[in-house]
């Protein structure tokens, strides 16, 4: 056996500890550069150029991640319903469909934001301006192939051996894969839908060309807005409030990390039963 240095294992110990000390690094440095910038006034509900609050932007935040889910977990669950459960494994509309999607989630945002201006904010038939309608339906297209895939990639780990038996024991299809499928890829898909909504908190350009960049709280739907994204850009941009620009960071890291801690407490609850 040879027992020189193992290269392998040195740069996989030292890849890992690079990978963990850039996560740190950038943590620490907006929690350093926001933290002290943090206010009561910015958690005002009205936004005004003195505050720079960042509430309505949470709400707004909240709002389209809370209706984009709703439009986009149904279709992309049973879109993976479908390729995985119903489709012939043989049919040719199958590999045209798993290359939509795998093109879509390719996409840069710019091009969705592009898109969305196009048709939602400036058509003549829809015609919905900057709004909240405008930038949820963006977002909406944005993460469909996410839950989509992720979907499909949690059905396919399911054993084929408990799909083979619980139809030896007479339960149908669709009983079979909502006793016996689905509970088993639940983690998985719930795993998806947590990206989806981590990819929703830290978009930016596509809604910049949809929602539109109004501070201001939101009024109904229809109206303009920005979330804590686009809020932290802004700020950014226009130079005066930058270590507010850092406070909004400090908040947006903030929820990424709840996102990621709640993913993972779900995922074992699920995967051990709920024990």
């Amino acid at each position: 056996m040879n027992k020189g240095f193992n290269w392998v294992k040195f740069f996989a110990w030292l890849s890992a500890a690079f990978t963990l000390g850039m996560l740190l690094f950038i943590i620490l440095f907006i929690l350093w550069n926001g933290v002290p910038a943090l206010s009561l006034d910015m958690f005002s509900l009205k936004y005004t150029t003195d505050n720079v609050s960042m509430m309505p932007a949470i709400i707004s935040t909240l709002i389209i991640i809370l209706i984009a889910l709703l439009i986009a977990v149904p279709i992309g669950v049973f879109t993976g319903f479908y390729l995985v459960e119903y489709a012939d494994r043989d049919s040719k509309f199958l590999p045209i469909i798993r290359l939509a999607t795998d093109t879509l989630a390719a996409v840069p945002s710019i091009v969705y934001g592009l898109f969305g201006m196009l048709f939602f904010v400036s058509s003549q038939r829809l015609g919905l301006g900057y709004s909240h309608y405008a930038g949820i339906f963006t977002i909406t297209i944005m993460i469909l192939p996410l839950i989509i895939s992720s979907t499909e990639e949690a059905l396919r780990s399911v054993n084929d051996s408990l799909r083979m038996g619980s139809l030896a024991l007479g339960a149908g299809q669709l009983r079979t894969i909502f006793t016996v499928v689905l509970p088993v890829a639940m983690p998985g898909i719930l795993s998806g839908i947590i990206l989806a909504i981590g990819r929703i908190v830290g978009e930016s350009a596509a809604l910049i060309y949809t929602l539109g960049s109004s501070g201001q709280l939101l009024q109904g739907l229809s109206s303009s807005g920005r979330t804590l994204a686009v809020h932290m850009y802004v700020l950014s941009q226009e130079g005066f409030h930058v270590k507010e620009a850092y406070a909004t960071a400090t908040i947006l890291i903030v929820i990424v990390l709840l996102i990621n801690w709640l993913s993972t407490v779900i995922s074992r609850k699920l995967g051990t039963g709920g024990k």
